[in-house]
């Protein structure tokens, strides 16, 4: 009986992975940019997502210090490295940004300030599989992560010098213009 019933579990798991495997080949899973994620998809991302922030995530505040210094070198990278995806002070998404899958949050708009600082930097360092983010820790130091992720906790509250600097940055021309 037990035997029977071993048997029946490891054929259903072999039909079932045969399944999948033929709908992957046949092209019957989304591989569009543009096309809507399933429900298993949208679950599966952020349920991994959420644990690898909980287990890996620096739980420590940032280490440098809260200045005009350090937040306009935030933004300086955020320039050159986020906003053709996240958007500048002004909101409106790039074309970029308007044909990524999943489509990137418009930081100006839906920023990052309610979370833990170690939180936004390992986004920032390791970015985020199956979305259009990178990681950046193969091509900014740990300074430069740190930086960026005290503009992303800040930018919605800064001091005058920066928030200068950060309103002078505008997006580029976009389809909607």
């Amino acid at each position: 009986m037990a035997r029977a019933v071993v048997l029946g579990v490891v054929a259903t798991l072999v039909v079932l992975g045969l399944g999948a495997y033929l709908g992957i080949e046949a092209g019957l899973m989304p591989a569009n940019a543009d096309g809507k994620p399933s429900r298993l998809e949208r679950w599966a991302a952020r349920t991994s997502l959420h644990a690898a922030l909980a287990r890996e995530a620096p739980k420590a505040p940032n280490p440098l210090p809260l200045d005009d210094a350090g937040l306009i070198a935030g933004i300086k990278l955020y320039v050159t490295n986020c906003a053709v995806c996240h958007g500048a002070s002004d909101g409106r998404p790039s074309n970029i940004a308007l044909g990524l899958y999943q489509k990137p949050p418009q930081l100006a708009k839906d920023g990052v300030e309610d979370d833990p600082d170690g939180v936004t930097y390992w986004k920032v360092d390791h970015g985020i599989r199956l979305t259009g983010m990178p990681g950046f820790g193969k091509s900014l130091d740990d300074r430069m992560l740190w930086q960026l992720t005290l503009f992303l906790k800040h930018m919605n509250g800064l001091p005058p010098a920066p928030q200068r600097v950060w309103k002078a940055v505008k997006s580029e021309a976009t389809s909607a213009s």
